[in-house]
């Protein structure tokens, strides 16, 4: 009963953000997929921590915690365009965060690792980590929250 609930919540709430899809697992039938062995070699050791185990930093210790360059943001394990500069908003969550993903960059995956009812957001192209998505955002744009771990992203500055 108590998965049900979870997944007609997790279902009800993404279907009005969105989302263009919502699964159970994110390790599996990506366009990127490497061996653990390849992505600790591609990875920093918190990045593979964040990225591939859905680990979180420190709050307010992220490089892009109080960036708003003009720009866009990557996945940093495949390169995929997730966020634009845009999007991103002020927050006193300790992370970088987003009212927007890029169409087609995120995946959502129900999380109830922790006890409560979250959604976590992957990269699409990777399967990656990248935050979670909550929906206490900006009420004057699309009330999303994209709580997003510096290690996952990389900023490329507008030219």
């Amino acid at each position: 009963m108590k998965k049900t609930l979870f997944l007609i919540l997790s279902i009800c709430s993404f279907a009005v953000a969105g989302a263009q899809e919502i699964k159970t697992s994110n390790t599996s039938g990506f366009e990127v997929e490497k061996t653990d062995a390849e992505w600790k070699k591609q990875l920093t050791p918190e990045q593979y921590e964040v990225l591939r185990n859905k680990g979180t930093e420190k709050p307010n210790t992220g490089a892009y915690v109080n960036n708003f360059e003009k720009g866009t943001y990557v996945c940093a394990a495949c390169g995929n365009l997730i966020f634009n500069s845009d999007a991103k908003f002020k927050s006193d969550c300790g992370w970088p965060t987003f009212d927007k993903a890029v169409k087609n960059s995120i995946i959502f995956v129900a999380d109830d690792s922790t006890g409560t009812v979250r959604t976590e957001a992957a990269c699409s192209r990777c399967g990656s980590h990248l935050g979670h998505v909550f929906d206490d955002g900006p009420a004057k744009t699309t009330g999303k929250r994209f709580c997003t771990n510096s290690v996952a992203i990389k900023f490329v500055a507008e030219k």
